[in-house]
């Protein structure tokens, strides 16, 4: 069966490969990595090429080329050469040292929020806003690297009118997704998708009769056994040396397309939060600026 049935989108080539390689064999894995690291050397080679790069068979670069989703290995590296075209740059001269690194860093970090939803599904995307505008309860779970991305959303969610748990202890987590209910949504976020308490938390929610809404890397991660729903954003990441930068921007990024999507279908909810929430603040800020005033006037400091 092919991983996807559609081409991934200019620029998304490698994000897909590397969504769906952890699920190949080895041998194939070998041949995909390839692609995903050395785009520019595949472009001129053979199918045999690979295969000896690869120490495999063209059979099975061929086959591995179809549980990527693509017709064969031509179809895949035509598909490179398009991306490649379409990712050339000026070539303009580059400042060095730190000011250099700090511009590459960024660069990286902008080439990977480009590319990083081209394997989100649209209809499992929207089916997921659908699901959560419509939840009685919503469960947002998350630990480890995964956490702070998911407290975030949960946050934006509150202040966007739709109610949610998001307890950051993974037992907690676990004990209220156990008592969830039809028609609930929990929603999991795992970059691995192989964290084994969010896999309980996920397992949970699936024995309760709620709906899970998984948000990982890979195509066919453990997560995927008990989502409904699953959202494949930032495999490119996992190829950085240093990819914590990658992580957290992409899951924030799907995350918040996400929210923004549920509050279009709460229009009028989301409103009335966003104004109830502004007052609040702003209350605050008064409050506080209040207090800062008296504490100068009794003390003299100005």
């Amino acid at each position: 069966m092919n991983a996807r049935a559609t081409e991934p989108p200019v620029g998304g080539t490698i994000d897909h490969i590397l969504a769906v390689l952890p699920s190949l064999i080895p041998s194939a894995q070998r041949a995909a990595r390839i692609c995903a690291e050395r785009p520019e050397d595949v472009v001129n080679m053979s199918g045999a090429d690979l295969a000896e790069a690869a120490d495999t068979s063209a059979a099975a670069v061929t086959r591995m080329s179809q549980a990527l989703g693509f017709r064969g290995f031509q179809h895949l590296r035509l598909l490179l050469v398009r991306d490649l075209g379409a990712a050339v740059r000026d070539g303009g001269i580059r400042a060095e040292g730190t000011a250099g690194w700090l511009h590459a860093l960024a660069e990286g970090a902008s080439d990977v929020i480009q590319t990083s939803l081209a394997s989100v599904d649209p209809d499992v995307f929207d089916a997921a806003a659908e699901a959560i505008a419509r939840a009685p309860r919503l469960l947002v779970a998350g630990t480890g690297a995964s956490g702070p991305a998911a407290q975030s959303v949960a946050v934006a969610f509150v202040m966007n009118g739709r109610s949610c748990e998001a307890p950051t202890d993974g037992v907690v987590q676990q004990l209220t997704a156990s008592v969830l209910s039809p028609g609930d949504v929990c929603l999991v976020v795992s970059s691995s998708g192989a964290n084994a308490a969010t896999l309980a938390v996920a397992a949970a929610a699936a024995e309760a009769g709620a709906t899970v809404i998984g948000v990982t890397s890979f195509t066919r991660a453990p997560l995927a056994e008990n989502a409904a729903l699953l959202l494949i954003a930032g495999a490119r990441f996992q190829a950085w040396d240093q990819g914590m930068v990658g992580s957290g921007l992409v899951q924030h990024l799907v995350l918040s397309a996400l929210q923004m999507a549920v509050s279009e279908r709460m229009k009028e909810t989301a409103e009335r939060a966003r104004a109830a929430v502004r007052d609040e603040v702003l209350g605050i800020v008064t409050e506080d600026a209040g207090a800062e005033r008296d504490v100068s006037g009794a003390t003299g400091i100005r």
